[in-house]
């Protein structure tokens, strides 16, 4: 942890803040409101893996995989932020912190591809989605909500209701990658329930980046449709084959996607 560090810089380069020693970790205070072009830096030193992160205390922390040597994370602006809470990267005032994640904690069993901070354009940390196509380009219909860990799903186009929206397209496909290998034995999926608005799958096909696929039975719920199945070690997934149901509704969308496992 000795070369862990984290800093703030502006759209210039310049140094806003720097992190200190702060519990079993670092952390930072940055006390002026962010501007376009401010940006958050974490070095690890080389040292790849596990780190809780937490970049703003309204998303809180969670725990992601670095890859590369530094990580930089820039503050989503104007519609790059729709996607977020209203209080997120707001203000005057945010508490930032890091910390590597233990073995323990890193073999314990969890939602694998939760990502409150993913973002489009942003390398170097995971769980990451991406898809071939977003309704419009709009960030409320991002492939990167379908991870954040938020299940409101009555409604769409606005926070709370973020999904992952097809643009009507039969070939869509959504992408998760880990970073790394994860041993996983259960999805579970959230579709969208803005009904009658929305559509809905009758079915969907995971492919796994071992080449095996389940093909998953849907219904029209707003609740959690859990699939367990033998656990497998896998570094990503595809989400495709998307069959919509025969109603009046050309909208069917996804709210959630969770994969359990562990390192």
């Amino acid at each position: 942890m000795k070369n862990l560090r984290l800093k703030v810089l502006d759209a210039s380069g310049h140094t806003l803040t720097i992190s200190h020693p702060c519990g079993d970790g670092i952390g930072a205070v940055h006390a002026m409101e962010y501007r376009d072009g401010d940006r958050i830096v974490i070095d690890h030193g080389g040292e790849k893996g596990l780190y809780w992160m937490q970049l703003d205390e309204a998303l809180g922390q969670a725990l992601v995989y670095f890859t590369d040597d530094e990580f930089s994370y820039p503050i989503p602006m104007g519609d790059k932020r729709v996607c977020f809470s209203p209080k997120a990267f707001s203000g005057s005032r945010h508490v930032l912190h890091v910390r590597p994640a233990t073995e323990a904690e890193a073999k314990a069993y969890r939602n694998v591809a939760f990502n409150p901070y993913d973002n489009h354009g942003i390398t170097g940390f995971y769980p990451h989605a991406h898809a071939n196509v977003e309704t419009r380009n709009e960030m409320t219909f991002a492939a990167r909500n379908a991870i954040d860990g938020i299940f409101e799903n009555g409604s769409h186009g606005e926070y709370p209701y973020s999904s992952w929206g097809i643009n009507r397209d039969p070939n869509a496909c959504l992408t998760v990658d880990f970073g790394r290998s994860v041993t996983v034995d259960l999805i579970r999926l959230t579709l969208r329930a803005d009904f009658p608005h929305d559509s809905w799958w009758t079915e969907a096909t995971v492919t796994f980046s071992d080449s095996s696929s389940l093909v998953l039975p849907l219904k029209k719920t707003p609740l959690p449709q859990p699939f367990p199945f033998e656990a497998k070690t896998v570094s990503s997934l595809q989400l495709d084959r998307l069959v919509k149901a025969d109603d009046g509704s050309p909208f069917p969308a996804l709210t959630q996607i969770e994969l359990f496992g562990r390192d």
